[in-house]
């Protein structure tokens, strides 16, 4: 089973999985409305916007397992990304990226390390894991922001 196979729920609660970017550039973000980091979702829609013709998306988990930052229900996450940030990119339903509940999304993705060699629970809300067209998966901290030149680099690469 791979990423693509895992059942999700969209944040509307319909029944989804990833299976519709399979083939596509996709980079994975377990994001939150009350953090430090929230500011991320302008870059991610700048992203989004810069390479979506070019089979590329952002794909938003949120989740409140750092410091209750995702409170919201899903009408409010839906309403603060898009009203906020003009958030275009796919939501899907707040889910668990740690622990017992843990998603079998992020199961399979922490499993991969970063450029410092970090690989295992993940760290913060914003971590970001780049999904090329093959499945092949690159990690980034939190604290790498959407801006960042190395994730623009790692994106075109994954793109061409």
């Amino acid at each position: 089973m791979t990423i693509y196979d895992i059942p999700v729920h969209t944040l509307s609660g319909e029944s989804s999985s990833l299976a519709g970017f399979k083939g596509e550039t996709i980079l994975i973000v377990n994001v939150a409305s009350k953090c430090g980091l929230t500011p991320q979702y302008e870059g991610l829609e700048a992203l989004q916007k810069k390479y979506e013709n070019q089979g590329f998306s952002v794909v938003g988990f949120p989740c409140n397992q750092f410091a209750g930052q995702e409170p919201g229900s899903a009408e409010e996450i839906q309403t603060f990304c898009s009203t906020t940030y003009g958030v275009t990119f796919p939501l899907f339903e707040k889910i668990d990226v740690n622990g017992a509940a843990q998603s079998p999304i992020y199961a399979e993705l922490e499993k991969v390390a970063d450029a410092e060699g970090y690989s295992g629970d993940i760290r913060w809300n914003f971590e970001k894991f780049l999904v090329d067209r093959d499945g092949a998966v690159t990690r980034f901290s939190p604290q790498v922001t959407p801006e960042d030149p190395a994730l623009a680099i790692a994106i075109e690469s994954a793109l061409n």
